[in-house]
């Protein structure tokens, strides 16, 4: 089941500023900015970047996880402190690395930030979170083609792609992004597009 209210605790003002991905996702100047999630699983980190003030529009290949997530999401609209912010998410079941390449050539308004989040094995020490996510890596394994689905995100236009990534693991498709923060288990890396060439 996918229960958004355990993310209430991470979405307090005081504490979404301190959360990585919510830093390293932030785009200066820009008051409402528009997120793609291009992998997203259950919907937690998009949930960040919503609380955080992005609008989030939602991928999900797997039609499982995409029902799971689309309950999650119908049931956090009617909780009061979730139903704000869960408008700003908008999910699409259906293959992200097809719908980031339609959108280079389609006359729509560039996105801020694509996000990924390739699944990677869990090393997590705790088995709480390891059953939570235990469906996830059941029903979808880690990325087949890591190269495809940076390049499609890249495509898009954004100002930044932002991957997640295991504290130690390699960069993803062997791409050496403008900067990364570090955090204990997971590292966020950040492709700023116009400073690189790819």
């Amino acid at each position: 089941m996918c229960d958004l209210t355990s993310m209430l605790s991470r979405i307090r003002q005081s504490k979404l500023a301190h959360e990585l991905l919510v830093r390293t996702a932030r785009v200066k100047g820009v008051a409402a900015p528009h997120a793609i999630d291009a992998t997203a699983g259950f919907g937690e980190d998009a949930l960040l970047l919503a609380a955080a003030g992005f609008h989030v529009q939602l991928f999900e290949q797997d039609p499982v996880i995409a029902a799971l997530l689309a309950d999650g999401l119908s049931r956090a609209a009617d909780n009061p402190q979730l139903s704000p912010i869960v408008a700003r998410m908008r999910l699409t079941q259906g293959d992200s690395v097809q719908a980031l390449r339609a959108r280079a050539t389609m006359d729509v308004a560039v996105p801020d930030v694509v996000y990924l989040d390739p699944m990677f094995p869990a090393r997590q020490k705790s088995a709480t979170v390891k059953k939570k996510f235990q469906l996830l890596h059941h029903l979808e394994s880690p990325c087949a083609n890591e190269e495809e689905l940076l390049h499609a995100a890249i495509a898009a236009k954004p100002r930044k792609v932002v991957i997640k990534r295991p504290a130690k693991g390699p960069y993803l498709a062997g791409i050496k992004p403008s900067y990364s923060i570090d955090g204990k288990a997971v590292r966020y890396d950040c492709i700023v597009p116009a400073s690189m060439k790819l």
